[in-house]
C-alpha cells in the first residue's frame, strides 16, 4: 500500500490494525509500517559574617600624693642630755588602680542556612507494561542472535509524550498534531544517539497483545529485530478512541 493514511477515529476497546507502509530516513533505513527509523549526526554559593571585637582598657589613674609629718624639736632646761624625738612619717597612701571593665564577648554569629538541593526530576518509570514490553522485546531479539536493549530514560520519555499526546488529542499517527516527527521529539528529550526508530499501535490493553501486534507487522518486527539499536524507551496511556496507545522509541 502507498500514500498517507490518515488517523480513524474508532470506539473505545477497539484494536487499531496496524500499517503496512514503509518509509526510509537518512543513512540507515528499516521498513516502517508506522514504524519509522532515522540516521541523525551523533551529538552528543555561603559564608557568615565576620565579627572582631575590640576592647579598650580604661585609662589607669596613679595618684600618688605623699603626706610628710615633721616633728617639733624642744630643748629641756635642765642639764641632761638632749633628746630628740622624731616622730615617724605617716604612711603615703596608695591608690588602687580602678579595675578594667571586662569586655562582653560579641555573640558568635549564626550559620547562613544550607539551602535545601532541588529534586532532580524523576525520569518515567520502566517498570509496570513498560518493563514487560522492554522484556518481551529482549526475548524476541535473543532468538533473533541480537543482544539485549537497555532502557534509557531520553528515549523512554519521548516515547511516553507521544503516547499520552496521542490519548490526550485522540490520533495516531507517528507525527505529532505539532508538525514535530519522531525524530524532533527524540531529540527534544535529549536523547543523541546516531540511529533511532520508532513503532506505535493503538487498541491493544496488555504488553503481550501488543507485541503479538508488532512482530505480525513487517516494519515493526524490522524495528525490534534490528540488532544496531541498544536502547529502547516505552510509553503507555489510555483515552481516546482506542482506549490505549503504545509507543516504542529504538536508538543506537
Amino acid at each position: 500500500m502507498t500514500g498517507t493514511r490518515r488517523a480513524v477515529r474508532r470506539p473505545a476497546g477497539r484494536t487499531r490494525p496496524t500499517h503496512d507502509r514503509a518509509l526510509r530516513i537518512g543513512c540507515a533505513a528499516a521498513v516502517v509500517a508506522l514504524a519509522l527509523t532515522a540516521c541523525a549526526d551523533s551529538t552528543d554559593r555561603a559564608g557568615g559574617p565576620t565579627a572582631t571585637t575590640a576592647s579598650s582598657a580604661a585609662p589607669s589613674t596613679t595618684s600618688s600624693p605623699s603626706t610628710t609629718a615633721t616633728a617639733t624639736q624642744t630643748t629641756p632646761s635642765t642639764t641632761r642630755p638632749r633628746t630628740s624625738t622624731t616622730s615617724k612619717p605617716a604612711p603615703k597612701p596608695t591608690s588602687r588602680p580602678s579595675p578594667k571593665p571586662t569586655p562582653k564577648p560579641s555573640p558568635k554569629p549564626k550559620p547562613m542556612p544550607k539551602p535545601s538541593p532541588k529534586p532532580s526530576p524523576t525520569p518515567p518509570s520502566s517498570g509496570g507494561v513498560a518493563g514487560q514490553v522492554l522484556s518481551l522485546v529482549n526475548s524476541e531479539r535473543a532468538r533473533a542472535g541480537c543482544r539485549a536493549v537497555r532502557a534509557n530514560s531520553a528515549l523512554q520519555t519521548a516515547a511516553q509524550r507521544h503516547s499520552a499526546d496521542m490519548a490526550a488529542k485522540d490520533y495516531f499517527s507517528h507525527t505529532s498534531k505539532d508538525g514535530r516527527t519522531f525524530a524532533d521529539r527524540i531529540r527534544a528529550a535529549g536523547y543523541r544517539g546516531s540511529t533511532i526508530g520508532e513503532n506505535i499501535a493503538a487498541g491493544q490493553t496488555t504488553a503481550s497483545a501488543v507485541m503479538k501486534s508488532w512482530m505480525a507487522s513487517s516494519g515493526h518486527r524490522a524495528n525490534i529485530l534490528n540488532c544496531s539499536f541498544t536502547a529502547l524507551g516505552v510509553g503507555h496511556a489510555t483515552g481516546g478512541s482506542y482506549g490505549h496507545y503504545w509507543t516504542q522509541d529504538f536508538g543506537g
